[in-house]
């Protein structure tokens, strides 16, 4: 198999000559073909059969233990002015990146083979969906691309028609941290990735090009590239709505994305298109629909379990790739919080000794097909995408952010969106407690000057009078004892039935300084149990604390300088300023 494009293959020719492989492999997406790399990475000791009886067609992949997680900070956009990349990326002069990248690549492929991976994000037959090609020395690369991408003949027949592509080049090479680095070139619509055969920083198709290089390419052509989820409702009345939402890490958007009504909200169906990306497009009515440009899922193990997560727990007990997980003794996939079973051997592959730290790596890893999901629907792969009604940011916050409130136009949303902030856990690295601005959840993966980025974000009124309502919400308030006053999970669905109230102008809600937040009675606890006062405390606005939150946000959109558009500073005035209004009513 080779193109009849000769842009792709001068391209791959003008690598194999560079990289000096031993043999170059077209990727045609079969299953056969995907089974003989498996059979390969066996054979070579790179894989592991698990389980074949709790765990059928599952394998075990374990990383070099320096090569576990994404690198941030050796990612760099690459464009003609740093200002174009903003203070939210790492910059490198396009000419002095190429340089160093290609003096990484030379001869690095020696005596392996070279890999060609078309790849289509989003639905083969979609106009939404934007191709790619990712050339690598990495098996483990090809057969994960598989699983998260339609990869094969069918894209790039695609490519072949439309003449355009994003090009990926990756290469494991040493693995030596101090020879590692991931670099894109929006302008060229290129990505170069060396020394690392971690996901995020190898599978190609995913962050690199469609979060860094989409985002540029949405804001040229007038759409939008999002770390979002994307979950389908449908109310006991037969009424369907489609929700897209962004939450940084730790803050439950694989739990949402997969969530499962509990038996007290009867009549309500959930069923997932998307857990991580979202490309956001107008139609011709000028209707906002989404496609998840993923095929797949690429997700943390620790802590799934039948109760935080039941469909993913489930999904991932057949036909998965597991990356630097535990064992059992009996060879079955092992990470804490799974519940049952205990570990025998560790992420590194010794003998599991609790000295050593915890047996699954922290960001261990699954990759299966959306397929497996039990609450997956075809309309994952529907050309047209699904209409968003809500657009919805999160945060990890233990006072401030109440449980939920609307913003009060879309302007005022994306100021919401802006200032998105967690706070610190145990689990990440750093101090307990500091607040981390990650607007839109967007900080590792916006290709562009964040400044420039909202105000892209502020020109959609321009191109439709149909957008989505934008909601913010807060999973995690707790009282003064550290406990969590709203249980999450599941019960998530009651917040998400406001919203879609509020969508249709059935919801009451109560016009604040910071939004319109429901009334407790306005939020469906039928079958809940959860005090009155609990759920008073989970909608209180507290006015000095969000004083102080909002000269916080007002500082942190400042460090852009003279590129924030005006519109957010109006926006944070006017919130200031109600707030400044109530503390002295309230004196």
């Amino acid at each position: 198999m080779t193109t009849t494009l000769d842009a792709l293959k001068t391209w791959v020719d003008q690598v194999e000559a560079h990289t000096q492989p031993e043999a170059v492999h077209w990727c045609t997406g079969s299953d056969e073909e995907y089974q003989d790399l498996v059979e390969l990475m066996l054979a070579i000791g790179t894989l592991r059969k698990l389980n074949k009886k709790t765990h059928p067609g599952c394998y075990l992949h374990l990383s070099d233990p320096g090569d576990v997680a994404r690198v941030e900070h050796l990612t760099f956009v690459c464009t003609e002015h740093e200002d174009d990349a903003g203070p939210n990326n790492l910059w490198m002069a396009p000419a002095k990146a190429h340089e160093k990248m290609d003096a990484l690549f030379s001869g690095c492929m020696q005596g392996r083979v070279m890999y060609v991976i078309p790849y289509c994000m989003g639905p083969i037959d979609s106009p939404y969906s934007r191709c790619g090609v990712e050339i690598t020395d990495s098996p483990y690369v090809v057969i994960n691309m598989k699983l998260m991408t339609r990869m094969g003949s069918k894209a790039l027949a695609r490519i072949e028609r439309e003449g355009t592509f994003v090009r990926g080049l990756h290469s494991t090479g040493e693995l030596d941290p101090e020879r590692r680095f991931i670099v894109h070139f929006p302008d060229e619509l290129s990505i170069k990735s060396y020394g690392s055969g971690y996901g995020g920083n190898a599978l190609l198709g995913k962050k690199c090009h469609a979060l860094r290089i989409a985002s540029y390419q949405a804001r040229q052509e007038g759409w939008l590239a999002e770390h979002m989820l994307i979950v389908g409702l449908e109310s006991p009345e037969g009424v369907v709505h489609y929700i897209a939402c962004a939450f940084p890490s730790a803050c439950g958007k694989t739990n949402l994305a997969m969530l499962i009504p509990p038996e007290s909200m009867k009549g309500w169906k959930a069923w997932t298109l998307g857990d991580d990306i979202a490309w956001l497009h107008f139609d011709d009515d000028g209707k906002m629909r989404a496609v998840n440009p993923e095929s797949g899922y690429f997700g943390v193990v620790p802590g799934t379990n039948p109760k935080t997560n039941k469909n993913a727990y489930d999904m991932i007990m057949h036909d998965a790739i597991f990356t630097n997980v535990a064992t059992t003794a009996d060879n079955q996939p092992w990470w804490e919080g799974k519940g049952d079973g205990s570990p025998a051997r560790d992420w590194q592959g010794r003998d599991y000794d609790e000295a050593n730290g915890p047996a699954a790596h922290p960001n261990s890893r699954f990759t299966v097909a959306a397929t497996n999901n039990p609450a997956y629907t075809n309309l994952a792969d529907a050309p047209e995408g699904v209409p968003i009604s809500a657009i919805v940011f999160g945060g990890r916050r233990k006072r401030v952010a109440p449980l939920v409130f609307e913003a009060k136009s879309w302007e005022h949303g994306v100021l919401v969106g802006a200032g998105t902030a967690s706070e610190t856990t145990a689990a990440m690295v750093g101090d307990v407690g500091v607040v981390r601005r990650d607007p839109m959840a967007m900080k590792p993966f916006c290709g562009y000057n964040f400044a420039d980025y909202w105000a892209h974000w502020l020109s959609l009124p321009s191109r439709s009078e149909h957008l989505p309502r934008i909601f913010h919400v807060n999973w995690f308030r707790q009282d003064d004892e550290g406990n969590f006053l709203w249980p999450g999970f599941g019960e998530n669905i009651r917040v998400l039935e406001w919203m879609i109230e509020r969508c249709e102008g059935r919801a009451g809600a109560h016009e604040t300084p910071i939004g319109f937040l429901p009334h407790a009675a306005d939020l469906n606890t039928n079958g809940l149990d959860i005090a009155a006062g609990t759920l008073d405390e989970l909608l209180t606005v507290d006015t000095q604390e969000w004083r102080d939150e909002m000269k916080s946000v007002l500082e942190y959109l400042e460090t852009y300088g003279d590129r924030l558009p005006g519109e957010l500073k109006a926006q944070q005035k006017i919130i200031a300023d109600a707030l400044d209004e109530a503390l002295a009513r309230a004196s």
